[in-house]
């Protein structure tokens, strides 16, 4: 498939809606042309596994490995990593959440989620399976509110790790100013449900400790105003 020479600066989602997902491997392809042989033999091996995992799975309109590919291209282009542990869990960071199991093999008693970080650990090193395990929702308590428990996760787990924030504020990004490419009811209860997180990542990634640049930080802040402004064009709408 022939791609346009400016695939390079092309918005993602423009990507998306234009070249689907052929489209958006071609342009992480063109991202990791920045990297040494054996990070972009480790990051190709990231994307396989993904896209195995998350081979059945869909976000309404969109193979999911759409996602996983948006949230790896902003961290490499628009927030400049060049740390592949952080690339490799980006690409992996719903791989443990959604498929546990498959991670950790069969024969597994109990809650597979520890084998499947095991499993992440033995072919991606330790402080992938980390900064994995630092995005993963816990089991929720079913008489608590979901979203309140998830916002609570989220504060408390992305404070002990600086890195897990950049992985999480792109996977916030995707989801939360990309909520106007969503269609159906899930447009409402995605805004309602990622709207109170925009202070919480506000204050993240404003921390020194958060590996990020101050242009990059601000390029964050904007979008997290534009995400503040799709939420309230979907949820205040008058009477």
């Amino acid at each position: 498939m022939e791609f346009p020479a400016y695939l390079a600066t092309m918005p993602m989602h423009a990507i998306t809606e234009i070249h689907g997902e052929p489209g958006l491997l071609a342009r992480f392809r063109l991202e990791v042309e920045a990297f040494d042989e054996p990070a972009r033999e480790r990051l190709t091996a990231a994307l396989d596994l993904a896209a195995e995992l998350h081979r059945e799975d869909r976000r309404v309109r969109e193979p999911y490995l759409n996602h996983l590919l948006r949230v790896a291209i902003r961290m490499m282009h628009h927030y400049q990593v060049r740390d592949v542990d952080v690339i490799v869990a980006g690409l992996l960071h719903d791989a443990v959440e959604d498929h546990p199991a498959e991670l950790a093999g069969p024969g597994v008693p109990g809650d597979p989620t520890p084998a499947a970080l095991a499993a992440l650990a033995a072919r991606f090193g330790p402080r992938v399976a980390r900064l994995v395990g630092a995005v993963t929702n816990p089991a929720y308590d079913p008489g608590r509110d979901r979203h309140v428990q998830y916002r609570e996760h989220v504060a408390a787990s992305l404070d002990r790790e600086p890195w897990a924030r950049v992985i999480k504020v792109s996977d916030f990004t995707d989801n939360g100013v990309g909520v106007i490419h969503t269609v159906g009811p899930k447009v409402a209860r995605s805004a309602a449900k990622y709207r109170p997180l925009v202070p919480v990542f506000r204050d993240l990634i404003a921390r020194p400790d958060t590996p990020l640049s101050a242009p990059v930080k601000r390029h964050i802040f904007a979008q997290l105003d534009l995400a503040e402004e799709r939420f309230s064009a979907i949820l205040d709408q008058p009477n």
